[in-house]
């Protein structure tokens, strides 16, 4: 199961799905991917970085949304003062 972290100010919020059942053709799981590109889409469009993470390795800032990530990471831009 694949996951989309979207890290705030409440914490962070996780959206999954299931890259298998993208490939296989089930709705459900096309569906979950294409809200959480919607997502990372939005948040980026607001000054956020992305980074996947993959077990084992460093994370590494990606610019486009990966349906076959483990995990990305959205940070939100952070406002000094």
């Amino acid at each position: 199961m694949a996951r989309l972290r979207v890290l705030s100010r409440r914490g962070d919020d996780t959206y999954h799905w299931d890259p298998k059942g993208v490939s296989s053709g089930d709705p459900d799981a096309a569906a979950a991917v294409r809200e959480a590109e919607r997502i990372f889409q939005a948040e980026r469009s607001r000054g956020a970085l992305a980074f996947r993470v993959t077990s084992g390795r460093p994370g590494e800032r990606i610019n486009r949304f990966d349906p076959q990530a483990e995990q990305i990471i959205l940070v939100p831009k952070l406002a000094g003062g």
